[in-house]
Order: structure tokens, then C-alpha cells, then sequence
């Protein structure tokens, strides 16, 4: 790990950077918490709308780095994290010595090692990989599977916690990543086979919503939250109100498998599923919950009569 000492004895100062669902449910409980949070998001409407929850605007960036102990990162993938980190007016040019940049970002374990040598080398303040495991109406409950220096991430732990229930070191830079993209591979196949097996259901004469609603009752291991939701959603016929949308799915598992292909570890299961999720793409059900891939099964079983 790398050495790294502390600038001050307690973070009092966050910097958000991403303020869309993921870095509005942090705004609001670090505030909650006691925290002062200055916010910056490239949509002038979402910065906007975090300074109506209580944030402080920050001009770019380096502003925002200057004015906090920590910086946070809510974006969308690995192509968001260059600008904003490297970039003119990026982070680099305005954190300082003995700080902490967490990034909670979906991302692949060697960009962030990447990402964390330069940086870290740049600016002698710390570089985490914190990604969230949970959704956004579990905020409190999350857990940070975190890779990077571990005295950093106790120093940054008072803040992590308003809105996760633990951050877990769990290795050297990239490792936080690596745990969350199998994480998302097991999400892409349990959300697959728990679409797939409700199409079933309709095929072999089983009411499709007594399928869900008996196993979702039931002490079988095969009854889990996720099946629950995906399956409630179908007896439901509600995808319009996303959870996690098809697109966001089809990202972090393409990120998986090119992880696992480069460890010489391709996915046969999980690189199948792909397929059938970006058929959701191609039929338009990007936008849609990720119990939409039913679709796609229902209508191939009925191009079968």
C-alpha cells in the first residue's frame, strides 16, 4: 500500500463530485450527518439541484478539491474519471497533500490502477476505490468494498458511514472494483434466469404471479431479494420506474467480462446473458428496469407457436 499521512485530524469538508441519483442519496445523509459538502457536477442543473439540498456550489473541479478534506466521485464509468480527475481544472490541480479521493464509481480494477499511481504520485493524497454495493433506496445500508491505502480509509470511515453500513479494505488499489464487477456479474444472471423462468412459467401453465409470489414466500435458497424484485415487476407489468435500467446493466457487464477475458478467465455464463441484454438494447428496453429482459424471452417463446 501506498504511505500516505493526513493532512488534518478529521474530515469536515466533502467534496461531491456527481450529483445524479447515486451522489443525491450521499448529499443528503453526509449533511445529515454534520458534514459541510461542496458539490460540482459537469449538468449545471444537477449541481443546482444539490445546492437546493444544501450543498456549495464549486466553480470546476480544483475548486472543489481545494475547499474539501476528501473528494468523493459519483459518475457514470471509467471515461468520466480522466477530465474530471486529470483534466484542466481536474482534481489533481486543486486537492493538495494528505488528502483522500474516493471513487465510487463503477470502473475496471486497471484504470483505477492506473488512475491511483498517477495521482497519488502527483499530489501525495490518497486514491480509493469505494464502489457502493446496494441501490439507492438502501442508502445507509450499502456496502464499500474498498481497495487502496487502509489508514486513508479510516480517516474518510465517519463519512462513508452516514451513508453505508460498512467499507470493507479488501486490497491494493483495484481490488474494490474487481469485487463489484463479480458483483455485477452474479446481478446480470440472477436478474436473466429470474426473467427467463417467468416467461416459463406462462409456457408449462403456471400463473406467472402465484410462480414469484410462492417462492418469494418461501424458505428455498433460490429466494432472494433480487428475485423478488424482478419477478414482482413482471407479475406487475411495471418497468417504467427503473431500479437499474437495462443500459446501466449492459455497462458494468460488458466491464465484467472484459475483466475476467483479460485474467484469462472469460465468463461462459455471464457472457450469454450479455447477449440476451443487449437484445433488451436493441428492442428498445435500454431505459427500462432490468426485469424488462422478460420481454425478450416472451416473445421468443412465442415466435415459437
Amino acid at each position: 500500500m501506498t504511505s500516505w499521512t493526513r493532512s488534518k485530524d478529521k474530515v469536515e469538508t466533502v467534496g461531491l463530485i456527481g450529483c445524479g441519483r447515486m451522489g443525491c442519496c450521499m448529499l443528503d445523509v453526509l449533511l445529515k450527518g454534520g458534514f459541510k459538502v461542496v458539490v460540482y457536477d459537469a449538468f449545471p442543473a444537477a449541481t443546482e439541484r444539490a445546492v437546493g439540498m444544501g450543498g456549495v456550489a464549486a466553480s470546476n473541479p480544483a475548486d472543489l478539491a481545494s475547499k474539501s478534506d476528501m473528494v468523493l466521485l459519483s459518475l457514470p464509468g471509467p471515461l468520466q474519471i480522466e477530465p474530471v480527475v486529470f483534466g484542466d481544472n481536474g482534481v489533481v490541480s486543486g486537492i493538495g497533500k494528505g488528502k483522500v479521493l474516493v471513487d465510487t464509481s463503477t470502473v475496471d480494477p486497471e484504470t483505477t490502477r492506473k488512475n491511483a499511481a498517477k495521482f497519488e504520485e502527483a499530489t501525495g493524497s490518497a486514491y480509493l476505490d469505494c464502489p457502493i454495493l446496494g441501490r439507492p433506496s438502501a442508502t445507509g445500508k450499502w456496502m464499500l468494498p474498498t481497495g487502496g491505502n487502509t489508514d486513508a480509509l479510516e480517516y474518510v470511515k465517519p463519512a462513508l458511514l452516514t451513508f453505508a453500513s460498512n467499507a470493507i479494505p479488501v486490497g491494493d488499489h483495484g481490488s474494490g472494483n474487481a469485487l463489484k464487477l463479480l458483483n455485477q456479474m452474479l446481478f446480470t444472471c440472477i436478474n436473466a434466469i429470474s426473467c427467463e423462468t417467468m416467461a416459463i412459467a406462462e409456457k408449462v401453465g403456471l400463473d406467472p404471479k402465484v410462480f414469484c409470489e410462492t417462492v418469494g414466500a418461501s424458505s428455498a435458497a433460490t429466494n432472494c431479494g433480487l428475485f423478488r424484485e424482478v419477478t414482482k415487476n413482471i407479475a406487475a407489468d411495471d418497468y417504467t420506474h427503473p431500479a437499474f435500467t437495462m443500459d446501466l446493466l449492459i455497462k458494468d457487464t460488458k466491464l465484467a467480462l472484459q475483466m475476467a477475458k483479460d485474467a484469462d478467465a472469460p465468463s461462459v455464463i455471464a457472457g450469454t446473458v450479455q447477449l440476451y441484454n443487449e437484445i433488451a438494447h436493441a428492442d428498445g428496453l435500454g431505459n427500462q428496469d432490468t426485469s424488462a429482459l422478460y420481454k425478450v424471452f416472451r416473445k421468443h417463446y412465442d415466435k415459437e407457436n
